[in-house]
C-alpha cells in the first residue's frame, strides 16, 4: 500500500511540475503566436501524463523489461495523442476564429443598417423642411399676396439647388456604399479644379458675404476622376463658406508636400472641439457646440472622405482658435 502511494505521489507531482512548466511556456507563447499557442496547448497535458508515467513506474522498482514494455507503450502513445490534440485544437482555433469573424460581420451589418435608418430619418427631416418653405411661397405667389415675388422667386431657385445638392450628395454616398462608385481616370490639373470650384462656389460665398479666394502651383497633376475631385473640394468649400460668419474669409490652396498633392480649405469657423473631430465625417452629423446644423444635411464631408479613399487618397481637419483647415491628399503624377 505504501509503495502504491508513494508510485501515486510521484505520478501526481511529476505531472503538476510538467504541467505547471508547460503552462508558463503557454503563457510565454500567446503573447507572440496565438496559432503556436493552440498547437502547444494539448501536448501539455499529454507530456505531463508521460512523465509521470516514466517516473512512477521507475520508482515502482518494477522489473527492467516490464519497464522497458511500459515506456513503449507511451513512446506508441504520446505521439499519437499529441497528433490528435494538436488537430482537435487547430480546428477548435479555426472555428473560433471564424465564429469570432462571423459575430464581428454581424455587428458590423447590424451597426450599418442603424446608420442607415438614422441617416434616411436626418434626410427625410432635412427634406420636408425647405419643401415646407416652398409650398409656402408657391402658394403665396400663386395667391398674389406675397410682398417680394422676385425675392421669392430668387429664394425658390436657392431652395431648388438646395435640395439639388442635398439629392447628389446622398446619390453619391449611396454609390460608395455599395461600391457602386467607378472612377473614371484620366491626368487631372488640379488649378483647373480649384478655379472651377472657386467660381462655383463664388454665388455662394457672396450671398453669405463671405470672402472666398484661391491659388495652386502650377503643373500639379494627379490621377483622377476629375468630376469626383471637384465634387469633393467643392463639398468642403461650401462646409467652409456656411460655417464662417458674415465679412470672414476662406481660402483655398493646393501646393505639392513630399510627393503628395494637397489642397488645403480653410476657414473661420471658430475651431471644433477635439472631442467633435472624430464626427466630422460621420453621415448626417452636423455640430453640436462647434458647428450649429446649417443648410445641407451632414453628407458632404462624408462624401469628401470617400472619394478620397477610392482615389487611394485621404482627407484629413486640422482645427485652432480661428477655424479649420481640412486638407484633401492625393499621390502627385509622375
Amino acid at each position: 500500500m505504501r509503495s502504491e502511494f508513494e508510485a501515486a505521489l510521484i505520478a501526481g507531482g511529476t505531472a503538476a511540475a510538467t504541467g505547471l512548466a508547460g503552462l508558463g511556456l503557454v503563457t510565454l507563447l500567446s503573447r507572440r503566436s496565438p496559432r503556436l499557442v493552440a498547437v502547444m496547448a494539448p501536448v501539455v497535458p499529454v507530456v505531463a501524463v508521460a512523465a509521470a508515467i516514466a517516473l512512477s513506474g521507475q520508482a515502482m522498482f518494477i522489473s527492467p523489461r516490464d519497464f522497458a514494455l511500459l515506456m513503449w507503450i507511451v513512446v506508441a502513445a504520446v505521439p499519437l495523442a499529441i497528433a490528435f490534440g494538436v488537430v482537435a485544437a487547430r480546428r477548435l482555433h479555426q472555428q473560433t476564429r471564424v465564429a469570432a469573424a462571423a459575430e464581428a460581420a454581424l455587428v458590423a451589418d447590424r451597426e450599418l443598417e442603424r446608420r442607415r435608418r438614422e441617416m434616411t430619418s436626418w434626410i427625410s427631416h432635412d427634406l420636408r423642411t425647405p419643401l415646407a418653405g416652398m409650398r409656402a411661397m408657391t402658394e403665396a405667389l400663386e395667391d398674389g399676396v406675397a410682398p417680394d415675388p422676385d425675392r421669392y422667386l430668387r429664394q425658390l431657385r436657392l431652395e431648388v439647388d438646395r435640395l439639388t445638392d442635398m439629392v447628389d450628395d446622398l446619390l453619391a454616398l449611396s454609390r460608395l456604399q455599395s461600391d457602386g462608385l467607378h472612377l473614371k481616370l484620366t491626368d487631372v490639373d488640379v488649378g483647373d479644379v480649384v478655379s472651377d470650384t472657386l467660381a462655383a462656389t463664388e454665388p455662394l460665398a457672396r450671398a453669405q458675404h463671405v470672402q472666398l479666394e484661391g491659388r495652386a502651383d502650377r503643373g500639379l497633376i494627379v490621377n483622377a476622376d476629375s468630376r469626383e475631385l471637384s465634387r469633393a473640394l467643392t463639398n468642403l468649400v461650401v462646409n467652409a463658406i456656411r460655417h464662417t460668419p458674415a465679412d470672414g474669409r476662406v481660402h483655398v490652396s493646393a501646393d505639392l508636400l513630399s510627393g503628395d498633392v494637397r489642397i488645403a480649405v480653410t476657414d473661420q469657423c471658430g475651431g471644433i472641439p477635439e472631442d467633435d473631430l472624430a464626427q466630422l465625417f460621420e453621415p448626417g452629423w452636423t455640430g453640436n457646440r462647434a458647428r450649429t446644423p446649417g443648410d445641407g444635411a451632414g453628407l458632404g464631408l462624408a462624401v469628401a472622405q470617400g472619394v478620397m479613399a477610392v482615389h487611394g487618397g485621404a482627407v484629413d481637419v486640422q482645427s485652432g482658435d480661428g477655424g479649420c483647415t481640412f486638407t484633401l491628399s492625393l499621390p502627385a503624377r509622375g
